[in-house]
């Protein structure tokens, strides 16, 4: 994942063109990448989409400026290392009216599909991606802005991105049992929920009011504590690995709505047993546009 800040003295118009062609050179065969774009990249209010703004600070971030936010948020994923580099490189070659604010190099251990799933193991040894809907309909139910929401029209079919920079106490989580891990997450490290429910099926949180299963304060449970009405967001998020001290999740996720999506999870997440062994360094919000070139001219 690459932010860029638009260089001084250029214009808006021309770097946002430049930008949209420069993705569509390297996107497709071993290559996926997308735009998206900050609310500097936008200019004044008018026509921006209603809540698209920097990132708050939430409880326990420690935001660095120099990770966070950017006016264009270039995402480069491949099927090696070394094609989503030179893709990268290639990209940014054609975009002198850019500069690069923050850069982070993401991958998915153990990265497959099942049942419509993506899924991939996360820094802590679970793996990710079971709460995500299984279907092209669901997730663009979940992402998707439609015309029903007082957004601009040329934002229609585009999808808000956050994204968070997450370090992660390796070393500390590590320390603790499995037994210990699994009840700080929710879920057994295969997936599994702790009542014994299959991985791809919901369990009843209310059969356990008191939290003796499911701790109440277990990350899948803050997150989301009426499995019958999961968080309207879809997640594919990367692990990162800087150094021995630095590693952890780049966390990404894609929604219709950010008040209802990741703020809410956000603010239930609060006060939750996992707290103690990660630290929010980053990230920002962005947009990301409907496919095609109408967004350009609508705002150009």
């Amino acid at each position: 994942m690459i932010s860029l800040d638009l260089a001084d003295g250029e214009r808006r118009r021309d770097a946002l063109r430049a930008a949209h062609r420069a993705i569509a050179a390297i996107d497709g065969g071993e290559i996926a990448a997308w735009a998206a774009l900050g609310a500097g990249a936008l200019g004044s209010r008018s026509g921006r989409p209603r809540q698209l703004g920097q990132m708050p600070a939430f409880a326990g971030d420690v935001l660095d400026p120099a990770q966070s936010h950017g006016d264009l948020l270039l995402q480069i994923t491949g099927t090696t290392a070394r094609v989503t580099r030179q893709a990268a490189e290639r990209t940014l070659r054609a975009l002198p009216q850019w500069r690069v604010r923050w850069r982070l190099d993401g991958f998915r251990p153990e990265n497959r599909t099942e049942d419509g799933r993506g899924l991939a193991r996360n820094p802590f040894h679970f793996t990710e991606g079971y709460g995500n809907p299984a279907t092209s309909a669901e997730v663009a139910e979940r992402a998707i802005v439609t015309a029903d929401q007082d957004e601009p029209a040329w934002a229609v079919g585009g999808s808000y991105q956050v994204i968070r920079i997450i370090r992660l106490a390796t070393d500390f989580w590590d320390r603790d049992s499995i037994h210990e891990q699994e009840r700080i997450i929710g879920r057994r490290r295969d997936g599994r929920w702790l009542d014994g429910t299959p991985s791809d099926e919901r369990p009843v949180f209310a059969a356990d009011p008191h939290g003796r299963t499911t701790p109440l304060d277990s990350h899948v449970r803050r997150a989301a504590p009426d499995r019958r009405h999961p968080p309207p967001l879809v997640r594919r998020s990367y692990n990162y690995r800087r150094g021995a001290d630095d590693q952890g999740l780049i966390f990404c996720c894609f929604q219709r709505d950010l008040a209802k999506g990741f703020e809410a999870v956000q603010h239930r997440l609060r006060g939750e047993a996992l707290a103690k062994y990660t630290l929010t360094v980053g990230g920002g919000y962005f947009f990301v546009p409907p496919p095609g070139d109408g967004w350009l001219a609508a705002l150009t």
